[in-house]
């Protein structure tokens, strides 16, 4: 029950977002990192892996002490390139309806190749290979951190290049038996197995996986009244009971010293049945009384997609290469509710149900070729086709509708914008032109016009067509082998998310069944001004890196009106105007030689943000929903060979105070305590690896704070405070691996 009351002042920060954001590096701790970093021993000697050139190589003797399994063990080792070897190998169900849209040609951070070349796919690519490729089958591994024309991907911070073994004596089958144990006693079993290797010019992986990712979350939620009386207790049980089955396979295959192919298949599937106990308790007036509810969700999700491209190079070095994808991801759920009596029996209140095929087609042609000594331009275009077909069904209980069958036996409640059909066809042509200017500096320089159309039909039809420039340079300049600075200029088109054209289930709020969509929808566009420095210490020690970067935004997308009634109250995602954002990346991975400790590798982060966005509703100026000041990251992992043992634990901690959602009714922040991860590996019995992992080790709390105000909020009539927070328990692993 909701209730009015008295008014709430939102207060209006007179400090400038540009302001708070050179407050925030300034602190102390940013001050601390930088000394940290100056005083880090140097030498004048040159890391024996560092060329001129400033790539850094890691032949496959490097790696040897540590008896690596996977390539992504081996990626591991290397400074400022660790990612998670405990996550899961299942497949994800990233699709197209939530950004990213088309293949592109790069993006920034670190970007995986394969023998130099891209896997021509987007779920299935050259990141997910790395726990499929056995550490034997990798002669080198490359961090490149120049630009060429020779690559297959443009504008990455740096790319990791796994080089394969050209001819493979034995093929390798990869096995992994695991099982996850979760705080409240729930087991799970999982495992892959990976056979690859070489047949003539055919390199190939074939893996089979089934990875559990069961999920028990535990909310409670206190609310007061405006009054600071007590308004209710609510207790939630939520679980999820999910596996993910995935077959995928990648080829390669070299059908002469001049041209060569790529495919790659992928087939996922994964049941997620959720279902949700709730107890709630009315304390109003000092009372006591409770009421209980349930809800079942069984959903569905399968996903499929396959992707190849093919090279041909001339003699004169000229290169041309085709590549296709094609995917397509189904989702289906059916939420419903009930009230549960005292006698056993129940009465069902909510009928819920949602389905969605994303379609995606894309294909890229290229033409490179040297123009000058040290120049090369490469020019194409892309065609993208996305389609998003959604339905949503909504009932309730009414003791005046007719009850319908298709609606769960509950009253069919008419949702605007809930069966829809959204198609973009969208083309790119690009020219992009690299020059080696000499063996210190290099810029990339690319031109890439986009238009597409979006036609979206069923309950509203509508067309419209867009059109951007997107300008890019990017200078790159080795000051020393090891010390490298980076200038970027760049136009940044985001592809619109299909969901928040159409009315879709809202997860978040249990008092709101569904969200808007809004048809009207127009990309929104960015300029991004980026300065990168990163140096790798001496005697491969570490790489310590700094980035700071401003993003000015146009057409940015936040929480909107699109209320048509009068004393309707709805808002969906929608273009404000414009925006801006300030970043500060601070990062470092360094052995601790200098303590006689070279197989210690201690890793860490710091993020900091600010953004200024005139609000919708208020008129106030605030950050970005959603996007709070930073981060703080730390970990260390230390290997002993001698045992063949390594360990780690892993800390992940945000910097509270300003991750908020505002919308229409209402206002949330979210804070929690640092969330901890820890691993032990062993290798024993015949190179048996055992790995144990244990996620959330301190059974964190993740808290939301909601505002709720009666109406629009602009009325500024507070209604009541809800204080929530959630739990998922400490999650123990055990994974067996090995090779045959």
């Amino acid at each position: 029950m909701r209730t009015h009351g008295s008014s709430m002042r939102i207060p209006c920060s007179r400090v400038s977002g540009r302001q708070r954001f050179y407050a925030l590096v300034s602190t102390p701790l940013f001050s601390l990192l930088v000394f940290v970093a100056a005083i880090t021993p140097q030498n004048s000697y040159a890391q024996q892996n560092v060329g001129d050139d400033s790539t850094v190589v890691y032949p496959a003797s490097y790696f040897a002490e540590w008896a690596p399994v996977t390539a992504q063990d081996m990626l591991n080792r290397i400074p400022g390139m660790q990612r998670s070897s405990g996550s899961s190998r299942g497949g994800s169900f990233r699709n197209a309806s939530r950004g990213g849209r088309g293949l592109g040609s790069g993006s920034s951070g670190t970007q995986i190749l394969i023998n130099g070349k891209r896997t021509p796919g987007k779920n299935n690519n050259s990141q997910t290979q790395l726990t499929r490729i056995d550490a034997e089958q990798v002669e080198y591994i490359e961090i490149i951190r120049s630009t060429s024309g020779d690559l297959d991907v443009r504008g990455s911070t740096q790319i990791a290049n796994i080089v394969l073994y050209e001819v493979l004596s034995t093929t390798t089958l990869n096995y992994e038996a695991s099982a996850d144990y979760y705080q409240d006693s729930k087991s799970e079993p999982g495992g892959s197995l990976t056979y690859g290797g070489q047949a003539g010019n055919l390199n190939f992986l074939l893996n089979a996986s089934a990875t559990p990712q069961y999920i028990h979350r535990v909310v409670s939620e206190d609310s007061i009244l405006p009054d600071m009386s007590a308004n209710d207790y609510i207790h939630q049980d939520r679980i999820r009971e999910q596996t993910t089955y995935v077959l995928s396979t990648n080829l390669d295959y070299q059908i002469s010293e001049k041209s060569s192919a790529r495919f790659n298949a992928l087939f996922t599937e994964g049941d997620n049945p959720m279902t949700v106990d709730r107890l709630t308790v009315d304390l109003r007036n000092n009372g006591f009384l409770p009421s209980w509810e349930r809800e079942d969700t069984p959903g569905t999700m399968d996903n499929w997609e396959v992707g190849g491209d093919y090279e041909f190079r001339r003699d004169n070095g000229d290169r041309f290469k085709v590549l296709f994808i094609a995917n397509e991801t189904d989702t289906a759920n059916t939420r419903e509710r009930w009230d549960v009596f005292g006698d056993g029996t129940e009465e069902k209140n909510l009928f819920l149900d949602s389905f969605s095929v994303i379609e995606e087609r894309i294909v890229r042609g290229s033409y490179t070729m040297d123009v000058f000594d040290g120049q090369s331009i490469e020019f194409g275009a892309e065609r993208a086709q996305t389609i998003l077909d959604s339905r949503l069904l909504l009932g309730i209980a009414s003791l005046t509708g007719t009850p319908s069958a298709d609606h769960g036996g509950l009253t069919a409640v008419n949702v605007p914008n809930a069966n829809t059909r959204v198609e973009e066809v969208r083309y790119e042509p690009f020219a992009i032109h690299n020059w080696r200017i000499n063996p210190r500096m290099s810029v990339e320089t690319s031109m890439v016009y986009e238009f597409s159309e979006i036609e979206q039909s069923g309950d509203f039809n509508n067309s419209r067509d867009f059109s951007f420039f997107k300008p890019k340079i990017d200078y790159r300049f080795d000051i020393t082998p090891r010390l490298q600075l980076r200038f970027l200029i760049e136009k940044f088109v985001r592809q619109l998310s299909f969901t928040d054209f159409v009315a879709s289930t809202d997860s978040q709020d249990d008092d709101t069944n569904t969200l808007a969509g809004n048809r009207n929808l127009r990309p929104d566009f960015w300029w991004n001004y980026n300065f990168l420095a990163e140096y790798r210490l001496p005697n491969d020690t570490g790489v310590v890196s700094a980035n700071i970067y401003k993003h000015r935004h146009k057409d940015y997308l936040q929480r909107i009106d699109v209320s048509s009634a009068e004393g309707e109250v709805k808002s969906a995602t929608g273009n404000i105007g414009n925006s801006e954002m300030w970043v500060f990346d601070l990062k470092g991975s360094v052995r601790l030689s200098m303590f006689n400790l070279p197989n210690v590798l201690v890793t860490g982060s710091v993020n900091l943000t600010d953004s200024e966005v005139a609000d919708p509703f208020l008129g106030i100026t605030r950050r970005f929903n959603n996007l709070g000041r930073g981060s703080i990251n730390l970990g260390f992992r230390h290997d002993i060979p001698r045992w063949r043992m390594n360990y780690g634990v892993s800390m992940r901690n945000r910097i509270d105070g300003a991750t908020k959602l505002w919308d229409i009714d209402d206002i949330e922040e979210d804070h929690g305590d640092p969330y901890f991860n820890g691993f032990l590996e062993f290798i024993a019995f015949d190179d048996v690896t055992f790995r144990f992992d244990a996620r959330d080790m301190t059974n964190v709390d993740t808290c939301r704070d909601r505002t709720r105000y009666v109406g629009h909020i602009a009325d500024n009539v507070l209604e009541e405070i809800e204080y929530m927070c959630a739990s998922m328990g400490t999650t123990v692993s055990l994974r067996v691996s090995g090779t045959f």
